[in-house]
């Protein structure tokens, strides 16, 4: 099996994924919050609620999401009761899809979207309270270099939060899943996108991602202590919890 890193949207080589990313996702900026709620049926919504109340027990002032693309999660976390909340992204096509958003909910007060790069996050160290990333360490370039940046701007003892799609170990969930991530889902998203890879780039991505107790021994290889994960939905995605 691959390395996640080795997996790119478009064929390239490792060193070119962090473009390809870029370009899958403004290639499909317009028409990606309509596929999430259709391909997911809405729970992805449900997943990010559980992330923002396990953040608010934090009592955040400032929150960074990181690969924040047209900002669902960030506007999620506005239940922390936070001050501020930067979402940073590669693509300029999800971020501005994301501001627009932003703008009909009268969050600009609270949440900033910017082009960042989770790899060279243009903040001091221990600049922040809490950082989350939903669906986005997979599409990392490095994986442990974008989570060690990470690490080196949260602050002492704060939380980080992930939701990354996982594998169900149950057969009978992991077969019916595994039929729609690698059949049904590409074919839709195919259909609706108009981009003939994006949605076999995702299952592709899932299938190599270190899920489960790998992510979270990469998780403390990073220098994070207190790693939990929660399985959520039969194990099709899980939250993992680390604190710096």
């Amino acid at each position: 099996m691959k390395n996640i890193e080795d997996i790119t949207p478009y064929g390239g080589t490792q060193s070119d994924k962090k473009g390809e990313v870029a370009q899958m996702f403004n290639n499909i900026s317009a028409r990606y919050d309509f596929l999430n709620i259709l391909l997911s049926m809405g729970i992805d919504r449900i997943w990010r609620r559980k992330l923002a109340k396990e953040i608010k027990q934090h009592q955040p002032i400032n929150i960074l999401d990181v690969a924040t693309g047209t900002g669902d999660l960030a506007v999620a976390l506005v239940r922390t009761k936070a001050k501020k909340i930067v979402g940073v992204d590669i693509s300029e096509g999800m971020l501005e899809v994301g501001k627009k958003k932003i703008a009909q909910l009268n969050l600009e007060k609270t949440i900033e979207l910017q082009v960042g790069d989770s790899e060279q996050l243009a903040f001091e160290d221990e600049s922040f309270d809490a950082v989350t990333v939903a669906f986005g360490v997979r599409n990392f370039q490095n994986l442990e270099k974008g989570l060690s940046e990470i690490y080196r701007v949260l602050k002492p003892q704060a939380p980080l939060a992930i939701l990354e799609f996982s594998k169900p170990t149950n057969w009978f969930y992991r077969r019916i899943y595994f039929f729609y991530f690698n059949n049904v889902l590409p074919f839709v998203g195919r259909m609706i996108s108009k981009d003939a890879r994006a949605y076999s780039y995702l299952p592709e991505s899932v299938h190599a991602f270190p899920d489960g107790l790998k992510f979270k021994q990469i998780l403390k290889n990073v220098g994070f202590k207190k790693v939990k994960l929660r399985k959520l939905t039969f194990g099709i995605c899980t939250l993992y919890v680390a604190i710096k």
